[in-house]
């Protein structure tokens, strides 16, 4: 199956299941890992894949977002996952804390159905204030 296939497929399934999750984990597991699958990430694989990865912020420790892709051991990709009634809008600061304070070119901030794709084109190491992409799977 090619990637146009499988979002749509992803497309559909969110329409059927959206309603029956109730939790962030719940969307994270129905949503938006199948989409990271997708894309052509191993989700089981640690070495690729991190769940919960620690983002410290100066003095606070143990700060973590959902999920860092890695490749050769270092952070490309942040993505701070929502459950899919959340407003994304009242959560890039928290993707932007941690992504300044991370290595990585990319974040991501999703509820599973909006998927906003940030980089740091303005300044090195600092998040845009607009995603570069945002990708709508349905109408809400």
């Amino acid at each position: 199956m090619d990637f146009k296939d499988l979002i749509k497929q992803l497309s559909e399934k969110i329409e059927k299941v959206k309603e029956n999750l109730q939790t962030e984990e719940a969307t994270k597991n129905a949503l938006i890992m199948p989409f990271l699958q997708a894309l052509g990430y191993d989700i089981f694989n640690p070495l690729e894949v991190v769940p919960e990865f620690t983002c410290d912020i100066g003095t606070k420790k143990g700060e973590k977002i959902d999920y860092a892709i890695l490749k050769d051991d270092k952070p490309v990709v942040l993505i701070e996952c929502k459950h899919w009634q959340q407003n994304l809008n009242l959560h890039d600061n928290q993707l932007l804390r941690y992504f300044n304070v991370s290595n990585a070119k990319f974040g991501v901030l999703t509820n599973g159905i909006i998927y906003k794709f940030y980089t740091d084109l303005e300044t090195p190491h600092k998040m845009d204030e607009k995603p570069f992409l945002e990708v709508h799977f349905v109408s809400l």
